[in-house]
């Protein structure tokens, strides 16, 4: 599903944020990115959305070289990957219905057909009770569900997360990951970012390690 092949991204011509990354992801498997503030876990996640480009060496994803993608393919590429971010990213003057059918709306999709899957998303992370809610009434914890309801509600094949569990306790924080869990069963492809060794180990699925832009170890679960 993802390959990464002698991958390096340079900022400014000198700070190299990623060098000679080297890795491949099956499809339907469920990985997590680790590793110190500035070690390039969101630089490597950036490359995937394709909000930034290799400096050196090829991102493939589903067998294609993203990086070949013509500008007008972008977005239909973006449309078929989730994202969670640690800050959510909600709209606060739209209900949580309106914000997770957000990507629908932008991809023009019958308005019937939008609201079942939008409250099946809903249903999936305990929040279909809340849709007509509006963010700023939700927990830290809800808004983030909310989130990962928005990211979820196309049916991704792979879904990224950047540390979607960076502002959570430690209950949350499971209950987050157990929610990624649940979507990897079903056939997504998952990579989390989370600096949270404790909690990721404990979760057993393969894990890489990054130390100043480089891949230092990959893990297989336990």
């Amino acid at each position: 599903m993802i390959e990464f092949e002698h991958v390096g991204k340079r900022y400014g011509g000198r700070f190299e944020a990623l060098s000679n990354i080297d890795f491949r992801v099956r499809r339907g498997e469920m990985v997590f990115l680790t590793g110190h503030s500035g070690a390039g876990k969101s630089s490597l996640l950036r490359l995937l959305m394709r909000l930034e480009r290799p400096s050196r060496g090829r991102v493939l994803v589903a067998g294609h070289d993203i990086d070949r993608l013509h500008v007008s393919q972008v977005p239909y590429y973006r449309r078929q990957i989730g994202v969670v971010f640690q800050d959510h990213q909600l709209l606060f003057d739209r209900s949580v219905f309106d914000n997770v059918a957000l990507p629908l709306t932008i991809q023009g999709m019958e308005p019937h057909e939008a609201a079942r899957r939008v409250r099946a998303a809903l249903d999936k992370v305990g929040l279909l009770y809340r849709e007509k809610a509006l963010p700023i009434e939700l927990s830290t914890g809800e808004q983030q569900r909310v989130g990962i309801a928005r990211a979820v509600v196309n049916k991704p094949a792979l879904l990224l997360a950047d540390e979607p569990t960076g502002n959570l306790d430690p209950q949350l924080s499971t209950d987050i990951m157990t929610l990624f869990e649940d979507f990897n069963r079903i056939g997504t492809t998952v990579m989390v970012a989370s600096h949270d060794l404790a909690l990721i180990t404990r979760l057993r699925h393969r894990i890489l390690r990054l130390r100043e832009g480089r891949l230092v170890a990959d893990e297989e679960a336990a």
